[in-house]
């Protein structure tokens, strides 16, 4: 046989199993959807912009040139106010966020596994609200809760409001509200971990070491400590480089960091402010290599033996009604109170403003801003209908949904065919490349993916601005890892044989998809679709460069601030987050799936 014969029947070979397919064809999509507006945006960096700081400094139109890089890191004024200023504090805000939501989280997880906690069915549902709801929600909440005229110049909330209470200024702005706020909201990522791993824990490696009379102090550091250090690792993981690329919270409680100094720069300093989207991408991917290495370095303790499979629960006597007060009240106030406060900002005359609270007299509340039903100029509407008129909210809603859907479906089927061909090809580089460029847009904050592709897909040649095409396809990108994590983890536990049987029998590829391996693994596959849904939902850092106001409800909320109708932002958020919390309950009845299943719901 010749050479060309032996290589084309390779090439038929190759191409006649379907996952060969699979990994070449994404393998090429992926690396221009995810590799390419990298490379686009490190060009930005160097490129000159018409109008912009660096034409200034080169005195040229066009080209390139390492302006933007000198001028941000020699120029002693620009570094620091552009730079090192919202660096440190994005940094700060990352780790305190990380350390927040660790120590949140894992102790409710803790009570919730491990004690006689009454409630902990209740704790355990309500607990995960804060992520299901908008990023900003909390920000908004804190706002209402403690800003007053004296301090901060606004309304005064509820504190001031009722009590006369005035909250210092550090407490209302900047970088601990900040971090508290997304501390709260990420949360349960900690609380789900963790508290798998609390759930599953051999309690007699404790009562050993108890048995020996060894210290509590020594138990919790030297073996609860070692064994829950892999969620730990997996919450920094998962939130350090989402609160790096948080631009909503910082945005509403007034602190600089590197996403809202990129949105401030991004006019006048075009190519400085790539500069700072580059370092977060840097930060992102520094965080998943340290815990590549944690992951080689790690010790192996063993959770989960032959000899107990019960877990002794710490009875926490009279406390356990005392502490589980306590966590109803705060989950009251992350979760609860967030929707009641919109829907009550709606009704109020002035929002924000909770001083006719001391009247208490219910005729000074207003129906204006969701009923009326003619352009008013006065009142404070500036032009705009009531919310269940108004067009712009609506075809805003609309297209939340439209992107939603769509990103959910393209994700999810993607991913899943990515989690199916890297497992029957695992031991193959190009699977692996296929599967760290999927899971890469994940460990990036979401404004620098925003700004990766706002930069490839504004030009003349490739023009995509304010499109839902491009919205989808930066969403698709961004949510493909939710999708081809969950389908990879539930494929790897197939046997070959399964596939192999039905392909003796000459069953179709797509018979064998449909009617075999997606149905064995139902559960995992139907979450590596509702994830991107609920997550697409919310989203407002990665589409915000993206497009104009009005094209989803994000991005018309932020519309809404600035013409200061904060009656209507408060309306946009009681809608997604009532939308969010259907689909989320909808989702629950008809399959079954639940963040918290398997901890303490």
């Amino acid at each position: 046989m010749s050479p060309s014969s032996i290589a084309r029947n390779r090439v038929r070979t190759f191409f006649s199993k379907p996952y060969n397919v699979i990994l070449l064809v994404l393998g090429i999509v992926l690396t221009f959807t995810t590799v390419a507006p990298i490379i686009a945006i490190v060009q930005d960096t160097i490129k000159i912009h018409p109008g912009t700081v660096d034409s200034n400094l080169t005195g040229q139109s066009s080209g390139y040139s390492l302006a933007n890089y000198i001028d941000l890191f020699t120029n002693r004024f620009v570094a620091r106010r552009f730079l090192w200023t919202p660096l440190w504090n994005t940094l700060l805000l990352s780790v305190g966020t990380c350390v927040v939501s660790i120590l949140f989280g894992g102790i409710v997880a803790f009570l919730v596994t491990r004690t006689n906690l009454a409630w902990r069915q209740y704790i355990s549902s309500i607990f995960i609200f804060p992520y299901i709801m908008p990023q900003w929600t909390l920000a908004v909440v804190w706002q209402n809760l403690f800003n007053s005229n004296t301090i901060t110049g606004t309304s005064n909330g509820l504190l001031a409001s009722l009590f006369g209470v005035n909250m210092p200024l550090w407490w209302c702005k900047g970088l601990f509200p900040s971090l508290m706020v997304l501390g709260l909201h990420y949360a349960p990522f900690a609380y789900i971990l963790i508290g798998g791993i609390f759930r599953n824990m051999d309690a007699n490696l404790e009562e050993a070491a108890t048995i020996l009379d060894t210290p509590k102090w020594k138990i919790m550091f030297r073996i609860t400590l070692p064994m829950i250090k892999p969620a730990i690792l997996s919450t920094v993981l998962l939130v350090f480089g989402s609160a790096m690329g948080s631009y909503p919270v910082p945005h509403y409680l007034g602190l600089d960091t590197l996403s809202t100094q990129y949105i401030a720069m991004n006019s006048s300093r075009a190519g400085e402010a790539s500069i700072l989207a580059i370092i977060m991408m840097i930060f992102g991917v520094a965080i998943m290599l340290l815990n590549q290495f944690s992951l080689k370095s790690r010790k192996n303790y063993t959770t989960v033996t032959g000899k107990s499979g019960q877990i002794s629960k710490l009875n926490l006597g009279a406390g356990k009604y005392i502490i589980a007060l306590i966590l109803v009240i705060l989950t009251f106030f992350t979760s609860i109170f967030p929707i009641v406060s919109f829907a009550f900002e709606t009704f109020l005359p002035n929002p924000g403003d909770y001083s006719f609270l001391y009247t208490g007299d219910p005729s000074n509340l207003t129906t204006k801003w969701w009923a009326t039903s003619e352009n008013v100029t006065e009142n404070g509407m500036y032009g705009q209908k009531g919310i269940l008129y108004n067009q712009t909210i609506w075809r805003a809603f609309g297209g939340t949904l439209l992107t939603s859907v769509a990103c959910a479906l393209l994700a999810g089927t993607i991913g899943t065919l990515i989690g199916y061909a890297v497992a029957r090809q695992r031991r193959s580089r190009w699977a692996a490349y296929v599967n760290s460029v999927a899971f890469l847009p994940y460990l990036m904050p979401s404004i620098a993916v925003g700004v990766a592709f706002f930069i490839l897909f504004s030009n003349k040649y490739l023009n995509l601005y304010n499109s839902y095409t491009l919205l989808i396809i930066a969403g698709t990108v961004k949510y493909i890892p939710f999708a081809s994590r969950s389908s990879l983890n539930s494929m790897l536990q197939l046997s070959g044989e399964i596939e192999e049987a039905a392909i003796i029998q000459d069953i179709p590829w797509i018979k064998r998809m449909l009617r075999i391996i997606i149905p064995i693994q139902k559960s995992s596959i139907i979450s590596g679709y509702l994830l991107p849904f609920m997550t697409c939902l919310r989203e407002l850092s990665l589409f915000m460069l993206l497009c104009v106001q009005g094209f989803i409800l994000s991005t018309t909320l932020d519309y809404f601030d600035e013409m200061g109708l904060y009656a209507f932002s408060s309306g946009i958020n009681l809608i997604l987050i009532l939308t969010i919390l259907i689909a989320n309950t909808i989702v629950n009845k008809v399959t079954g799936a639940s963040l918290d299943k398997g901890i303490g719901g």
